[in-house]
C-alpha cells in the first residue's frame, strides 16, 4: 500500500492555532463591518440635519421675505406722507408684488391741500439744494394739514459713484426705511441730504447709511434690509418706469431729470436754493385747483317723486 500522497495529521497545537487565526480574522472582518456601519448611519444623521436645516431655513425665510420686489407703503412707488394727530404720518399699503405694478396714488382734489410729488436721486447735488432750502418748509405744511408729500427715491446716477452703486444703495436703503420703519422715513430722507456726498465720489458706505437710519428714529432691522440691497430689482424697475412712463396725475410724458418736483400735477422749474419762490409756486398750484374745482359745477339733485 502506498502512503506517498497522505500528508500527516495536525496537531493539538496547530488546531488551536488555526481555530485562534480564524477566530481573528472573523473579528477583524466584524470590526470592519461595525466601522462601515457607523459611517453610513453617520452619514445618514449629517444627511438628514441638513434636510431639516434646510426646511427650518426655507421656512424662516419665507416668513420674513419681503411680500415682494417692493417695499410696504411704497405701492405708487413713493411713500405718501400725510398730516396727522402726532405730526407726519405715513400712508400704508401692501407691497408691488413680483410681476406687479405700482398703484398711482389718488391725489386730494378738494383745492385746499398741496399735493407735492418729488422725484429724487440722493447722489444729484440738485435734489440736495432743493431739498435742504425747502424740507423744513414741507414739513411744516404737512403736519399743518396745507400739503401732502410723496417721495420717489430712484437711483439714475448709480453709474456716478466710483462704482459703488451709491443711488442704488441710497434708494434701496429709502425702501427699507419705509417698510421697516416708516416713520422715520421723512427724517432719514431729510439727513441723507443733509450728509450728501459729492457726485463722482465713492458716496456714504452701508454703515454710513445705517448710522443715518439710526439717527432718524428707524428700528434696527432696517440694517440687514441695507446690506442685502434687498430691494435692488424694486429700485431699478421703479427708476425704469420713472424714466419711460407717464408721471401719474400729471401731463409730463416721464422723469427727464432730477429732481422732478410736482404740485397739484404742475411741475415746479423755479430757483432750488429760493424757499419764497417755492412757496409762492405752492401757493399758485393750490389756488388753481381750488378755483378749479369751485368751478366745476354741482350736480342738480334730482326731484323725488312726490
Amino acid at each position: 500500500m502506498s502512503t506517498g500522497g497522505s500528508e500527516p495529521r495536525p496537531t493539538r497545537n496547530e488546531r488551536r492555532e488555526a481555530a485562534r487565526e480564524k477566530a481573528r480574522v472573523l473579528r477583524e472582518e466584524q470590526k470592519k463591518r461595525e466601522r462601515r456601519n457607523k459611517l453610513l448611519i453617520q452619514g445618514g444623521v449629517v444627511v438628514a440635519i441638513i434636510a431639516v436645516a434646510a426646511l427650518i431655513g426655507g421656512l424662516i425665510f419665507n416668513s420674513v421675505r419681503p411680500e415682494g420686489p417692493g417695499p410696504k407703503n411704497m405701492a405708487s412707488d413713493g411713500i405718501l406722507m400725510i398730516g396727522g394727530d402726532e405730526g407726519i404720518q405715513v400712508v400704508e399699503t401692501t407691497a408691488i408684488k413680483a410681476g406687479g405694478e405700482p398703484t398711482p396714488t389718488v391725489p386730494d382734489e378738494s383745492g385746499t391741500v398741496a399735493n407735492i410729488v418729488v422725484y429724487l436721486d440722493y447722489l444729484c447735488p440738485f435734489c440736495g439744494q432743493f431739498e435742504n432750502t425747502n424740507s423744513e418748509t414741507m414739513r411744516t405744511m404737512v403736519e399743518q394739514g396745507a400739503a401732502t408729500l410723496e417721495i420717489h427715491p430712484i437711483a439714475i446716477l448709480t453709474n456716478k459713484s466710483a462704482g459703488t452703486q451709491y443711488s442704488l444703495r441710497a434708494a434701496n436703503a429709502a425702501a427699507c426705511v419705509a417698510e421697516k420703519s416708516p416713520e422715520a422715513f421723512f427724517d432719514f430722507n431729510s439727513l441723507m441730504f443733509q450728509n450728501q456726498p459729492e457726485e463722482l465720489s465713492a458716496g456714504l458706505t452701508n454703515d454710513e447709511i445705517k448710522d443715518l437710519a439710526k439717527q432718524a428714529g428707524a428700528a434696527s432691522s432696517v440694517d440687514s434690509c441695507i446690506d442685502d440691497t434687498r430691494f435692488k430689482s424694486w429700485v431699478q424697475a421703479a427708476t425704469e418706469r420713472a424714466l419711460t412712463q407717464p408721471i401719474p396725475n400729471s401731463d409730463l410724458a416721464s422723469v427727464t431729470g432730477t429732481p422732478t418736483v410736482l404740485v397739484n400735477g404742475k411741475q415746479y422749474v423755479g430757483s432750488l436754493e429760493d424757499p419764497a419762490e417755492f412757496q409762492a409756486f405752492v401757493l399758485q398750484a393750490t389756488g388753481e385747483s381750488y378755483s378749479e374745482s369751485e368751478a366745476t359745477p354741482t350736480p342738480t339733485p334730482t326731484p323725488e317723486a312726490g
